[in-house]
């Protein structure tokens, strides 16, 4: 096995992403392996995400609510499937395999929605799956990290790596923007594919880079982990913990929701034809990725190493108290649009890597099972209510104003969650310490390790 010394001069490369980021030159290759998986499968789904949203406006708000019903349904029957699947396969056997299905899906769908008109049956079935596997991928990606990577590594690490997902989530809708009026929505979604097909060598790259991180012990890593596949469940109600985390994605969403249906009937009444409607969803997109992108490379590890994981899942949550105030007191289609893309960017940039470092101090059956059970039934469930409330609110004649003031309050208690699981996940840090991992290439002599 050939393993970097600490004495090896670093490549060009190296020195260059240690200027950027806090990065050591042993983890070159595990980053930039990441960056680029998280790359190729963001791309992939923000490049489609707008066809969904263009969907959506078709499918109206009230029935769309019902949809996100059978979403959530989905969502809590996949967990079951997917617990089976990982207690009976390795990793390396069913993580490649995921992007080839939904690769397959998407060209079986743009198949169906090839035409002037929009199949609404494809459709739907479309709206479904790929706001099911979004979350599940992206559950799974981090899962996969959090294996490679110590608690030292994800502070400094996981703001730079999730670059290279809003790198995608950047290049993917802009080309879609740019591109739909050529190839139409079919060909948007045949594009996707294509990106999913490439997230697939990527992903081969990065188990290579894993598997050379032990020698003997390796093969025991790369097993299947076994146990029940309803444990996810089980483990969400008997740890405060990891409940507390759950209930910090409800608040996620709730916020998300409320929105999202706000920015869905604005869409719609301002931009008529559906090719327009994508290529604004799509704007959306990659505006807010191109917001991102800055922070998650120079800003999120740097805030993550200075003030903790706190500071990045409390402020956002308390910034969105005064956004949702703002657009009480406006109630224009621009300040929602600045609302909107500033909420996605910050939590793009800080919430979302602060919440995956929660997971970080956690044994691996909770970072496979109990978390994918967190990041898709209960995120999906937690939107078909907030999806609910929403249209209860709008059809007792309330309006933006009521829909905004009511996001206020929702998310001053994401906030106050926030702050109490940051500061059980400082206490946890240090309960256990900097304990001892196994040995990978690049390895330091104090026993810390070092992805290479």
């Amino acid at each position: 096995m050939n393993t970097p010394t600490q004495h090896a001069p670093p490549s060009p490369f190296a020195r260059l992403l240690s200027r950027l980021a806090p990065i050591q030159p042993a983890e070159t290759g595990a980053v930039a392996a990441a960056f680029l998986l998280f790359f190729f499968m963001w791309a992939g789904y923000f490049s489609v995400r707008p066809v969904r949203e263009t969907i959506g406006t078709i499918i109206g708000r009230d029935r769309l609510a019902d949809i996100w019903i059978v979403t959530s349904i989905v969502s809590v029957l996949i967990i079951p499937l997917y617990g089976a699947v990982v207690a009976r396969f390795r990793r390396s056997v069913f993580l490649p395999w995921m992007y080839g299905l939904v690769a397959l899906v998407l060209v079986i769908t743009g198949l169906a929605l090839h035409g002037e008109e929009i199949n609404m049956t494809a459709g739907k079935f479309f709206y479904v799956f790929i706001s099911v596997v979004n979350l599940f991928l992206i559950s799974v990606f981090w899962s996969f990290l959090l294996e490679l990577f110590d608690r030292g590594q994800t502070k400094r690490l996981f703001g730079v790596i999730a670059a290279g997902g809003s790198a995608g989530a950047l290049v993917g809708p802009f080309i879609s923007d740019i591109a739909v009026p050529y190839i139409g929505n079919s060909g948007v979604l045949f594009f996707g594919a294509t990106l999913f097909v490439a997230a697939i060598f990527c992903q081969r790259v990065l188990l290579g880079v894993w598997s050379t991180r032990t020698d003997a012990s390796n093969k025991a890593e790369d097993r299947p982990i076994g146990g029940n596949p309803f444990a996810g469940a089980l483990i969400i109600l008997r740890s405060p913990y990891v409940l507390g985390i759950a209930l910090f994605v409800v608040g996620i969403s709730c916020v998300n929701t409320l929105l999202y249906f706000e920015q869905l009937r604005m869409v719609e009444e301002h931009f008529p034809g559906l090719e327009n409607r994508t290529q604004i969803f799509a704007r959306f997109d990659w505006i807010v990725q191109a917001l991102t992108v800055l922070s998650q490379i120079f800003l999120t590890g740097r805030i993550a190493q200075k003030f903790g994981v706190k500071a990045l899942i409390t402020f956002v949550p308390l910034i969105m108290v005064f956004a949702f105030a703002g657009l009480a007191m406006s109630g224009a289609f621009a300040v929602l649009t600045m609302v909107v893309i500033g909420r996605r960017a910050m939590e793009y940039a800080f919430v979302r890597p602060g919440r995956e470092m929660l997971w970080s101090p956690l044994d691996k059956e909770t970072k496979y099972k109990a978390k994918n059970t967190v990041d898709v039934p209960v995120y999906r469930l937690s939107d078909a209510m907030s999806a609910q409330l929403n249209n209860w609110v709008a059809g007792a004649g309330f309006g933006i104003a009521a829909v905004a003031w009511l996001g206020a309050g929702v998310a001053a208690l994401w906030g106050v969650l926030g702050y109490l699981l940051g500061r059980s996940f400082e206490n946890k840090e240090k309960l256990q310490g900097e304990s001892p991992a196994p040995a990978v290439p690049g390895h330091s002599p104090e026993g810390r390790r070092v992805a290479g």
